[in-house]
Protein backbone atom coordinates (compact mmCIF):
# COMPACT_ATOMS: atom_id res chain seq x y z
CA UNK A 1 0.00 0.00 0.00
CA UNK A 2 1.06 3.49 -0.82
CA UNK A 3 2.51 5.79 2.08
CA UNK A 4 1.60 9.36 2.08
CA UNK A 5 0.95 12.55 4.15
CA UNK A 6 -1.71 14.56 5.87
CA UNK A 7 -1.28 17.28 3.37
CA UNK A 8 -1.77 15.32 0.37
CA UNK A 9 -4.76 15.24 -1.75
CA UNK A 10 -3.89 11.33 -3.06
CA UNK A 11 -4.64 10.68 -7.56
CA UNK A 12 -7.10 8.00 -6.26
CA UNK A 13 -9.41 11.24 -4.94
CA UNK A 14 -9.25 13.10 -7.75
CA UNK A 15 -11.71 13.89 -10.68
CA UNK A 16 -9.84 12.19 -13.71
CA UNK A 17 -10.16 13.78 -16.79
CA UNK A 18 -9.18 11.80 -19.98
CA UNK A 19 -8.69 13.50 -23.09
CA UNK A 20 -9.10 11.30 -26.26
CA UNK A 21 -8.67 11.69 -29.97
CA UNK A 22 -6.89 10.53 -33.28
CA UNK A 23 -3.30 10.76 -33.69
CA UNK A 24 -2.27 14.35 -33.99
CA UNK A 25 -5.38 15.88 -33.55
CA UNK A 26 -3.81 18.22 -30.82
CA UNK A 27 -4.59 16.45 -27.81
CA UNK A 28 -1.31 17.71 -25.76
CA UNK A 29 -1.85 21.37 -27.67
CA UNK A 30 -5.39 21.18 -25.81
CA UNK A 31 -4.39 19.90 -22.17
CA UNK A 32 -1.44 22.66 -21.97
CA UNK A 33 -4.03 25.02 -22.40
CA UNK A 34 -6.62 23.80 -20.53
CA UNK A 35 -4.14 23.28 -17.40
CA UNK A 36 -2.01 26.45 -18.39
CA UNK A 37 1.11 24.85 -18.08
CA UNK A 38 3.44 22.38 -19.96
CA UNK A 39 2.14 19.18 -19.10
CA UNK A 40 2.92 17.42 -22.41
CA UNK A 41 5.33 17.75 -25.35
CA UNK A 42 3.79 18.97 -28.41
CA UNK A 43 4.64 18.31 -32.02
CA UNK A 44 3.41 17.97 -35.59
CA UNK A 45 5.20 14.03 -35.59
CA UNK A 46 2.10 11.65 -35.20
CA UNK A 47 2.43 9.47 -32.53
CA UNK A 48 4.42 11.62 -29.81
CA UNK A 49 2.47 10.86 -27.23
CA UNK A 50 3.27 6.88 -26.95
CA UNK A 51 1.78 6.69 -22.85
CA UNK A 52 -0.95 8.18 -21.41
CA UNK A 53 0.39 10.98 -19.42
CA UNK A 54 -1.31 11.67 -15.65
CA UNK A 55 -0.77 15.25 -14.04
CA UNK A 56 -2.30 15.62 -10.98
CA UNK A 57 -3.46 19.77 -10.50
CA UNK A 58 -6.15 22.06 -9.24
CA UNK A 59 -8.53 23.41 -11.97
CA UNK A 60 -11.54 25.89 -10.90
CA UNK A 61 -14.09 25.15 -10.87
CA UNK A 62 -13.32 21.19 -10.88
CA UNK A 63 -11.39 20.94 -7.58
CA UNK A 64 -8.46 18.41 -7.46
CA UNK A 65 -8.00 16.75 -10.83
CA UNK A 66 -5.82 13.81 -12.67
CA UNK A 67 -5.64 15.20 -16.27
CA UNK A 68 -4.61 11.90 -19.00
CA UNK A 69 -3.44 12.58 -22.28
CA UNK A 70 -4.00 9.52 -24.35
CA UNK A 71 -1.88 8.11 -27.51
CA UNK A 72 -3.94 8.93 -30.50
CA UNK A 73 -6.03 6.07 -31.95
CA UNK A 74 -5.71 5.31 -36.04
CA UNK A 75 -2.46 3.95 -35.86
CA UNK A 76 -2.88 0.48 -36.68
CA UNK A 77 0.82 -1.14 -36.89
CA UNK A 78 1.86 -3.14 -33.94
CA UNK A 79 3.27 -0.87 -31.56
CA UNK A 80 -0.23 1.34 -32.51
CA UNK A 81 -2.05 -1.32 -31.06
CA UNK A 82 0.02 -1.79 -27.78
CA UNK A 83 -0.44 1.98 -27.24
CA UNK A 84 -4.29 1.65 -27.57
CA UNK A 85 -4.25 -0.72 -24.68
CA UNK A 86 -2.57 1.48 -22.63
CA UNK A 87 -5.35 4.16 -24.11
CA UNK A 88 -7.77 1.81 -23.11
CA UNK A 89 -6.43 1.01 -19.73
CA UNK A 90 -6.47 5.22 -19.20
CA UNK A 91 -10.42 5.23 -20.42
CA UNK A 92 -11.60 2.76 -17.54
CA UNK A 93 -9.86 5.37 -15.38
CA UNK A 94 -11.64 7.99 -16.40
CA UNK A 95 -14.34 9.87 -14.64
CA UNK A 96 -14.94 12.41 -17.33
CA UNK A 97 -13.84 11.75 -21.08
CA UNK A 98 -13.23 14.55 -23.21
CA UNK A 99 -13.56 13.33 -27.30
CA UNK A 100 -11.50 16.04 -29.17
CA UNK A 101 -12.77 15.60 -32.60
CA UNK A 102 -10.79 16.22 -35.46
CA UNK A 103 -13.21 15.98 -38.48
CA UNK A 104 -11.08 14.05 -41.36
CA UNK A 105 -12.94 15.32 -44.18
CA UNK A 106 -14.03 12.42 -46.85
CA UNK A 107 -14.41 12.19 -50.33
CA UNK A 108 -18.40 12.80 -50.25
CA UNK A 109 -17.44 16.13 -48.21
CA UNK A 110 -18.61 14.72 -45.07
CA UNK A 111 -16.60 14.41 -42.01
CA UNK A 112 -15.23 11.02 -40.87
CA UNK A 113 -16.28 10.19 -37.07
CA UNK A 114 -15.92 6.44 -36.81
CA UNK A 115 -13.10 6.13 -34.35
CA UNK A 116 -14.32 9.18 -32.18
CA UNK A 117 -18.12 7.52 -32.40
CA UNK A 118 -16.46 4.13 -30.93
CA UNK A 119 -15.01 5.94 -28.14
CA UNK A 120 -18.49 7.70 -27.75
CA UNK A 121 -20.12 4.45 -27.86
CA UNK A 122 -17.28 2.69 -25.08
CA UNK A 123 -17.81 5.39 -22.35
CA UNK A 124 -21.66 5.12 -22.93
CA UNK A 125 -21.49 2.14 -22.13
CA UNK A 126 -19.07 2.70 -19.36
CA UNK A 127 -22.13 5.50 -18.00
CA UNK A 128 -18.71 8.12 -18.08
CA UNK A 129 -19.97 11.26 -18.86
CA UNK A 130 -18.59 12.58 -22.44
CA UNK A 131 -17.75 16.21 -24.14
CA UNK A 132 -16.95 16.40 -27.49
CA UNK A 133 -14.28 18.82 -28.24
CA UNK A 134 -13.41 20.03 -31.78
CA UNK A 135 -10.09 22.11 -31.80
CA UNK A 136 -8.37 24.60 -33.76
CA UNK A 137 -11.31 26.68 -34.07
CA UNK A 138 -8.58 29.87 -35.01
CA UNK A 139 -7.62 27.71 -38.40
CA UNK A 140 -10.60 25.43 -39.08
CA UNK A 141 -12.63 26.81 -41.63
CA UNK A 142 -15.70 23.94 -41.12
CA UNK A 143 -15.98 23.70 -37.48
CA UNK A 144 -19.38 25.10 -37.62
CA UNK A 145 -20.30 21.94 -39.89
CA UNK A 146 -18.63 19.57 -37.96
CA UNK A 147 -20.32 20.72 -34.68
CA UNK A 148 -23.61 20.31 -36.42
CA UNK A 149 -22.79 16.53 -37.13
CA UNK A 150 -21.23 15.99 -34.26
CA UNK A 151 -24.45 16.99 -32.89
CA UNK A 152 -26.83 15.40 -35.21
CA UNK A 153 -24.65 11.52 -34.34
CA UNK A 154 -24.97 11.76 -30.51
CA UNK A 155 -27.09 14.25 -29.42
CA UNK A 156 -24.79 16.50 -27.82
CA UNK A 157 -23.69 19.21 -27.58
CA UNK A 158 -19.62 19.71 -28.84
CA UNK A 159 -17.90 23.15 -28.13
CA UNK A 160 -15.58 24.93 -30.16
CA UNK A 161 -11.66 25.53 -29.27
CA UNK A 162 -8.79 26.85 -29.77
CA UNK A 163 -5.11 25.67 -28.00
CA UNK A 164 -3.75 28.65 -29.87
CA UNK A 165 -5.57 31.16 -28.75
CA UNK A 166 -7.25 29.82 -25.49
CA UNK A 167 -10.38 30.67 -26.91
CA UNK A 168 -13.27 28.51 -25.43
CA UNK A 169 -11.26 26.42 -22.89
CA UNK A 170 -12.89 27.92 -19.61
CA UNK A 171 -16.42 27.05 -21.55
CA UNK A 172 -15.12 23.34 -21.14
CA UNK A 173 -14.24 23.31 -18.02
CA UNK A 174 -17.79 25.05 -17.14
CA UNK A 175 -18.99 22.20 -19.34
CA UNK A 176 -17.40 19.48 -17.64
CA UNK A 177 -18.52 20.49 -14.01
CA UNK A 178 -21.96 19.93 -15.37
CA UNK A 179 -21.48 17.03 -16.32
CA UNK A 180 -20.58 15.92 -13.09
CA UNK A 181 -22.87 13.98 -10.87
CA UNK A 182 -24.61 15.81 -8.38
CA UNK A 183 -23.16 13.27 -5.41
CA UNK A 184 -19.44 13.10 -7.15
CA UNK A 185 -17.11 13.61 -3.83
CA UNK A 186 -19.57 13.20 -1.25
CA UNK A 187 -19.02 9.19 -0.96
CA UNK A 188 -17.58 8.51 2.57
CA UNK A 189 -14.99 5.90 4.23
CA UNK A 190 -16.78 5.43 7.53
CA UNK A 191 -20.02 6.07 5.70
CA UNK A 192 -22.56 6.69 8.73
CA UNK A 193 -21.02 4.21 11.24
CA UNK A 194 -19.54 7.68 12.91
CA UNK A 195 -20.76 11.19 13.71
CA UNK A 196 -19.48 13.92 15.60
CA UNK A 197 -18.35 13.67 19.02
CA UNK A 198 -17.77 9.64 18.79
CA UNK A 199 -14.68 8.08 20.03
CA UNK A 200 -12.59 5.78 17.16
CA UNK A 201 -10.12 3.75 18.06
CA UNK A 202 -7.47 3.16 15.07
CA UNK A 203 -5.45 0.11 15.46
CA UNK A 204 -2.48 0.35 13.23
CA UNK A 205 0.38 -1.99 13.41
CA UNK A 206 3.63 -0.71 12.01
CA UNK A 207 4.93 -3.05 9.88
CA UNK A 208 6.80 -3.46 7.00
CA UNK A 209 4.56 -1.94 4.73
CA UNK A 210 4.55 1.51 6.50
CA UNK A 211 7.94 3.20 5.70
CA UNK A 212 9.30 4.76 9.01
CA UNK A 213 7.94 8.20 9.73
CA UNK A 214 4.63 7.81 7.38
CA UNK A 215 1.45 6.12 6.77
CA UNK A 216 -0.09 3.88 4.32
CA UNK A 217 -2.38 5.94 2.38
CA UNK A 218 -5.70 3.92 4.04
CA UNK A 219 -5.02 5.10 7.25
CA UNK A 220 -3.94 8.79 6.23
CA UNK A 221 -7.55 8.92 4.00
CA UNK A 222 -9.41 7.47 7.37
CA UNK A 223 -7.82 9.54 9.76
CA UNK A 224 -8.51 12.62 7.98
CA UNK A 225 -12.47 12.02 7.10
CA UNK A 226 -12.67 11.01 10.69
CA UNK A 227 -11.12 14.49 11.96
CA UNK A 228 -13.01 15.88 9.10
CA UNK A 229 -16.30 14.70 11.04
CA UNK A 230 -15.01 15.98 14.33
CA UNK A 231 -14.44 12.51 15.72
CA UNK A 232 -12.39 12.11 18.76
CA UNK A 233 -9.56 9.93 17.19
CA UNK A 234 -7.29 7.32 18.91
CA UNK A 235 -4.66 5.37 17.20
CA UNK A 236 -2.50 2.59 18.74
CA UNK A 237 -0.19 0.15 17.46
CA UNK A 238 -1.51 -3.64 17.92
CA UNK A 239 0.41 -4.54 21.29
CA UNK A 240 -1.29 -1.18 22.68
CA UNK A 241 -4.72 -1.96 22.24
CA UNK A 242 -5.65 -2.98 25.81
CA UNK A 243 -3.71 -0.60 27.53
CA UNK A 244 -5.44 1.93 25.47
CA UNK A 245 -8.75 0.69 26.24
CA UNK A 246 -8.29 0.71 29.78
CA UNK A 247 -7.32 3.95 29.75
CA UNK A 248 -10.62 5.19 27.91
CA UNK A 249 -13.13 6.62 30.24
CA UNK A 250 -15.85 4.81 27.52
CA UNK A 251 -16.01 2.33 25.26
CA UNK A 252 -14.82 3.72 21.55
CA UNK A 253 -18.08 3.94 19.23
CA UNK A 254 -16.12 2.23 16.56
CA UNK A 255 -12.82 0.43 16.14
CA UNK A 256 -11.29 0.20 12.99
CA UNK A 257 -8.44 -2.20 12.50
CA UNK A 258 -5.66 -3.31 10.51
CA UNK A 259 -7.06 -6.03 8.89
CA UNK A 260 -3.91 -8.37 9.28
CA UNK A 261 -4.81 -8.71 12.92
CA UNK A 262 -8.85 -9.18 12.58
CA UNK A 263 -9.28 -11.89 15.08
CA UNK A 264 -6.45 -10.41 17.33
CA UNK A 265 -8.67 -6.77 18.17
CA UNK A 266 -12.08 -8.56 18.03
CA UNK A 267 -11.36 -10.87 20.73
CA UNK A 268 -9.85 -8.35 22.79
CA UNK A 269 -12.52 -5.32 21.98
CA UNK A 270 -15.29 -4.15 24.62
CA UNK A 271 -18.52 -5.65 23.69
CA UNK A 272 -20.32 -2.21 22.85
CA UNK A 273 -17.66 -1.15 20.57
CA UNK A 274 -18.26 -1.62 16.80
CA UNK A 275 -15.42 -3.31 14.87
CA UNK A 276 -14.45 -2.94 10.92
CA UNK A 277 -11.24 -2.78 9.18
CA UNK A 278 -9.49 0.11 6.82
CA UNK A 279 -9.75 -2.39 3.91
CA UNK A 280 -13.20 -3.11 4.39
CA UNK A 281 -14.27 0.57 4.55
CA UNK A 282 -12.22 0.70 1.87
CA UNK A 283 -14.19 -2.31 -0.08
CA UNK A 284 -17.22 0.19 0.22
CA UNK A 285 -15.74 3.30 -0.83
CA UNK A 286 -14.00 2.12 -3.83
CA UNK A 287 -16.05 -0.77 -4.53
CA UNK A 288 -19.23 -2.86 -3.98
CA UNK A 289 -19.34 -4.46 -0.56
CA UNK A 290 -22.56 -6.48 -0.53
CA UNK A 291 -20.96 -7.92 -3.78
CA UNK A 292 -17.36 -8.56 -1.86
CA UNK A 293 -19.79 -10.37 1.39
CA UNK A 294 -21.46 -12.79 -1.95
CA UNK A 295 -18.17 -13.52 -3.17
CA UNK A 296 -16.37 -14.28 0.17
CA UNK A 297 -18.83 -17.27 1.19
CA UNK A 298 -17.04 -18.86 -2.64
CA UNK A 299 -14.31 -19.62 -0.08
CA UNK A 300 -15.84 -22.37 1.94
CA UNK A 301 -16.20 -24.25 -1.72
CA UNK A 302 -12.59 -24.12 -2.90
CA UNK A 303 -11.09 -26.89 -2.74
CA UNK A 304 -7.17 -27.73 -3.33
CA UNK A 305 -7.64 -27.92 -7.59
CA UNK A 306 -9.12 -24.22 -7.50
CA UNK A 307 -7.15 -21.06 -8.93
CA UNK A 308 -7.40 -17.90 -6.73
CA UNK A 309 -6.42 -14.99 -8.24
CA UNK A 310 -4.82 -11.75 -5.86
CA UNK A 311 -5.09 -8.64 -7.57
CA UNK A 312 -2.99 -6.05 -5.41
CA UNK A 313 -2.60 -2.04 -6.87
CA UNK A 314 0.29 -1.45 -6.13
CA UNK A 315 3.48 -2.06 -7.98
CA UNK A 316 5.48 -2.43 -4.77
CA UNK A 317 8.92 -5.17 -4.90
CA UNK A 318 7.28 -8.36 -2.97
CA UNK A 319 7.59 -7.65 0.85
CA UNK A 320 8.31 -10.22 3.50
CA UNK A 321 5.01 -11.35 4.93
CA UNK A 322 3.20 -9.16 2.16
CA UNK A 323 -0.26 -9.26 2.82
CA UNK A 324 -1.33 -10.26 -0.94
CA UNK A 325 1.46 -12.04 -1.58
CA UNK A 326 2.42 -14.33 1.45
CA UNK A 327 -0.43 -14.05 4.02
CA UNK A 328 -3.59 -14.55 2.15
CA UNK A 329 -2.34 -17.31 0.08
CA UNK A 330 -1.30 -19.06 3.47
CA UNK A 331 -4.44 -19.00 4.90
CA UNK A 332 -5.85 -20.41 1.44
CA UNK A 333 -3.17 -23.08 1.30
CA UNK A 334 -3.46 -23.88 5.29
CA UNK A 335 -6.85 -24.76 4.47
CA UNK A 336 -7.47 -26.08 1.10
CA UNK A 337 -3.60 -27.81 0.63
CA UNK A 338 -0.64 -26.21 -1.16
CA UNK A 339 -1.73 -27.36 -4.38
CA UNK A 340 -4.36 -24.71 -4.72
CA UNK A 341 -3.20 -22.47 -7.46
CA UNK A 342 -2.60 -18.53 -6.64
CA UNK A 343 -1.66 -16.49 -9.42
CA UNK A 344 -0.70 -13.14 -8.20
CA UNK A 345 -1.13 -9.63 -10.55
CA UNK A 346 -0.59 -6.14 -9.78
CA UNK A 347 -0.89 -2.54 -11.00
CA UNK A 348 -3.07 -2.73 -13.85
CA UNK A 349 -2.39 -5.79 -15.12
CA UNK A 350 -5.79 -7.20 -14.54
CA UNK A 351 -6.91 -9.90 -17.18
CA UNK A 352 -9.85 -9.41 -19.76
CA UNK A 353 -10.39 -12.95 -19.64
CA UNK A 354 -11.20 -14.15 -15.71
CA UNK A 355 -12.98 -17.58 -16.85
CA UNK A 356 -10.07 -19.36 -15.68
CA UNK A 357 -10.97 -18.31 -11.92
CA UNK A 358 -13.26 -19.91 -9.24
CA UNK A 359 -12.42 -16.56 -7.43
CA UNK A 360 -10.85 -12.71 -7.20
CA UNK A 361 -9.62 -11.24 -4.23
CA UNK A 362 -8.67 -7.66 -5.00
CA UNK A 363 -6.79 -5.46 -2.33
CA UNK A 364 -8.50 -2.07 -0.86
CA UNK A 365 -7.54 -0.32 -3.94
CA UNK A 366 -6.45 2.69 -2.21
CA UNK A 367 -4.12 3.61 -5.12
CA UNK A 368 -6.87 3.42 -7.69
CA UNK A 369 -9.91 5.45 -8.29
CA UNK A 370 -13.47 4.21 -7.96
CA UNK A 371 -13.99 4.25 -11.56
CA UNK A 372 -11.33 1.67 -12.36
CA UNK A 373 -11.96 -0.21 -9.33
CA UNK A 374 -15.90 -0.47 -10.59
CA UNK A 375 -15.02 -1.38 -13.94
CA UNK A 376 -13.17 -4.83 -12.60
CA UNK A 377 -15.88 -5.21 -10.59
CA UNK A 378 -18.56 -5.00 -13.22
CA UNK A 379 -16.03 -7.57 -16.10
CA UNK A 380 -16.27 -10.04 -12.63
CA UNK A 381 -19.94 -9.56 -12.51
CA UNK A 382 -20.14 -10.38 -16.47
CA UNK A 383 -18.45 -13.42 -16.62
CA UNK A 384 -19.68 -14.83 -13.77
CA UNK A 385 -17.02 -15.00 -11.06
CA UNK A 386 -17.40 -14.25 -7.73
CA UNK A 387 -14.76 -11.74 -6.18
CA UNK A 388 -14.07 -10.05 -2.53
CA UNK A 389 -11.54 -8.45 -1.25
CA UNK A 390 -8.54 -8.65 1.54
CA UNK A 391 -10.65 -7.42 4.54
CA UNK A 392 -13.56 -9.11 3.83
CA UNK A 393 -11.62 -12.60 2.97
CA UNK A 394 -9.67 -12.21 6.50
CA UNK A 395 -12.96 -11.72 7.98
CA UNK A 396 -14.56 -14.64 6.59
CA UNK A 397 -11.66 -16.82 6.93
CA UNK A 398 -11.44 -15.56 10.44
CA UNK A 399 -14.95 -16.19 11.33
CA UNK A 400 -16.06 -13.04 12.18
CA UNK A 401 -17.68 -11.57 8.87
CA UNK A 402 -21.35 -11.57 10.40
CA UNK A 403 -20.16 -9.94 13.31
CA UNK A 404 -18.12 -7.07 11.94
CA UNK A 405 -19.52 -3.39 10.95
CA UNK A 406 -20.09 -2.09 7.37
CA UNK A 407 -20.68 1.03 6.17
Amino acid sequence: MMSTTLNDTPSSQRLHIGVFGRTNSGKSSFINAFAKQQISITSHVAGTTTDPVFKAMEIHPLGPCVLIDTAGYGDESELGERRMEKTRGAAEKSDLAIILASGEDTTSGTFDLTEELHWYQFFKEKNTPVLFVVSKADIRENAEMLLADIKEQTGLEPLLVSAATGAGIEQVKEALARLLPENYGEHLITGSLVSKGDLVLLVMPQDIQAPKGRLILPQVQTIRELLDKKCLVMSVTTDQLLPAIKTLARPPKLIITDSQVFGTVYENKPKESMLTSFSVLFAAYKGDLPYYAEGAKKIDSLTASSRVLIAECCTHAPLEEDIGRVKIPRMLKKRFGDSLTVDIVSGTDFPQDLSGYDLVIQCGACMFNRKYVMTRINRAKDQGIPMTNYGVTIAHLTGILDKIAMP
